[in-house]
């Protein structure tokens, strides 16, 4: 892992550098599947398991990833989904990754991303966010609320166990109990995951740059690609939430069975 990270500081899903957008012009090369550039998510999960090796923070492998990831955050708070959709995702993966290494969970730029979330937590007590989000500004951060997405908002908020985020946590833990199957299972018909969102290039573009359409040659409508619905999304992510739900906040009886149901669907599945 060390030796695939690219020189930006970040990883790509598959490949090392693999950003020269030139690529892209080659005919049948212009979905965004020949290039594989680095991205924030990737590049926390990477970063989160890291920290849970063990690996020390002052690595320059871990110094360069975590100056990558300061520096993609959205003026706003969030972080770019790759993977998932969208700025949810990405936010729900920096998070962990931050506390899991062990970075300060009160400085300002941690907050802000905090402060993020919980603006978009919905009246039901979930988070949802439209594919829309890749391509309209309106869009972001905003959907209807689904198990992965709010399973997602959940883990970044839970790393960061900030007291006044509580409330919300025990919303979003509710909203996922109560539309639990009897099986153990949720349903979530809406696309969750990407197939390759990215514009031609693979990687995010600056959706309010006035100098979009000049830039693309085209309506940023046009850009992009396909996405896919990753089904297990839907089942393990709530799983995960609630599990380290369960260890920030009292357990209960409804969490747990909750759990134990869930990991019983898991294995049938299997």
């Amino acid at each position: 892992l060390v030796g695939m990270q690219s020189s930006c500081g970040g990883w790509g899903a598959f490949d090392k550098d693999n950003n020269k957008t030139l690529l892209s012009k080659i005919p049948f090369c212009d979905f965004g599947e020949a290039l594989d550039p680095p991205s924030v998510d990737v590049t926390a999960h990477i970063l989160e398991a890291f920290g849970i090796l063990g690996l020390p923070r002052d690595l320059p492998c871990i110094q360069r990833a975590l100056a990558y990831v300061r520096a993609e955050q959205d003026p706003q708070g969030p972080w770019f989904g790759r993977w998932g959709v969208n700025y949810v995702y990405g936010t729900g993966a920096v998070l962990p990754a931050l506390a899991t290494i062990g970075e300060d969970m009160t400085q300002p730029y941690i907050t802000k991303a905090c402060d993020w979330l919980v603006a978009h937590q919905q009246e039901d007590g979930g988070w949802g966010e439209s594919c829309a989000s890749y391509m309209e500004v309106s869009a972001i951060g905003r959907g209807k609320t689904t198990p992965s997405q709010t399973a997602w908002a959940l883990m970044g908020l839970i790393a960061a166990a900030r007291p006044q985020d509580f409330t919300a946590i025990e919303k979003g833990c509710r909203y996922l109990i109560d539309r639990q199957e009897p099986d153990g299972s949720w349903t979530e018909e809406e696309y969750t995951g990407t197939g390759f969102p990215g514009y031609g290039v693979g990687q995010t573009i600056k959706l309010d740059d006035p100098a979009l359409s000049k830039r693309l040659l085209q309506g940023a409508e046009l850009s992009r690609a396909f996405m896919l619905r990753y089904d297990l999304y839907r089942q393990f992510f709530p799983i995960m939430a609630l599990s380290r739900a369960s260890r920030l906040i009292v357990p209960n009886a409804t969490t747990e069975k909750a759990i134990n149901a869930a990991k019983k669907n898991l294995e049938h599945v299997h």
